[in-house]
């Protein structure tokens, strides 16, 4: 069963194709990666399955429901959430309120209860930070709980960003770019978490990456993007050998 549909999506900005009538599928349940070189269209993927931007021509069906046209925070409620190659933290805000602020969707008061402290809000309130806290502690990040984000390690605002979206409840979380910065231990830590998300919350996790070794570790299936276009889809061992992976990586000449 597929939690996720693309069906010949492209977009253009201006004179520039940046994605060409691709056709993906990702399995519920599984981790599969889009790779490709640097301006093969990665990022306007997923910018385009969250609602950031809106394809030209295709259809994205998430969970069998088409979610074109939808504002980013209306897919998230449906159940996608994301995190961003560029980090995108509340950098003053505490660790806990970085992630406090992702459960809002979930939460049902409105001014006037919270003006006038209704019984409703406090209990909501507590549920809320009950949740948080049970976040951190599975990710590791307890010991800066109430640190402002801008002074966090780098890999642990990586990991901030991961709770943050976990916060949402997806069933689907889109990763851009996870690995990025992060020394080899940090990269192996990553390998083993995002496993574990993927069993531990039922999820299904699909990512962007350049580090190779992580990818053809962790993805069961991957999609290869250049110059906008799909241009091999398989498994890792498919994948590693392809020609024309191998030319959009290496050149005519690596093929040859």
């Amino acid at each position: 069963m597929n939690v996720l549909e693309v069906r010949g999506v492209g977009k253009q900005f201006g004179g520039l194709v940046a994605l060409d009538k691709v056709d993906f599928d990702v399995r519920k349940g599984s981790i599969t990666a889009v790779i490709g070189p640097n301006g093969a269209g990665k990022t306007t993927f997923f910018n385009l399955v969250t609602g950031v931007y809106r394809p030209d021509c295709g259809e994205i069906l998430f969970d069998g429901r088409s979610v074109v046209g939808l504002r980013p925070d209306r897919v998230t409620a449906l159940g996608l959430a994301r995190t961003f190659q560029n980090i995108r933290l509340f950098a003053d805000l505490s660790v806990v309120d970085n992630v406090l602020i992702a459960m809002h969707r979930r939460l049902t008061s409105g001014i006037l209860d919270i003006l006038l402290n209704r019984r409703k809000t406090r209990i909501e309130e507590r549920r809320a930070l009950g949740e948080v806290y049970g976040l951190l502690e599975y990710l590791g990040l307890e010991p800066w709980i109430n640190e402002p984000a801008k002074n966090l390690p780098y890999g642990i605002q990586r990991r901030l960003e991961i709770a943050r979206a976990l916060a949402t409840r997806p069933k689907l979380l889109l990763l851009d770019e996870p690995a990025a910065g992060m020394s080899p231990r940090e990269t192996r830590e990553l390998t083993d978490l995002i496993r574990r998300l993927r069993d531990d919350f039922d999820l299904t996790v699909l990512l962007i990456e350049h580090d190779m070794k992580l990818v053809m570790n962790i993805s069961e299936r991957i999609m290869v993007l250049d110059y906008g276009r799909a241009i091999a889809e398989g498994t890792p061992e498919e994948i590693r050998s392809h020609p024309k992976v191998i030319e959009a990586y290496l050149g005519h000449s690596a093929v040859s």
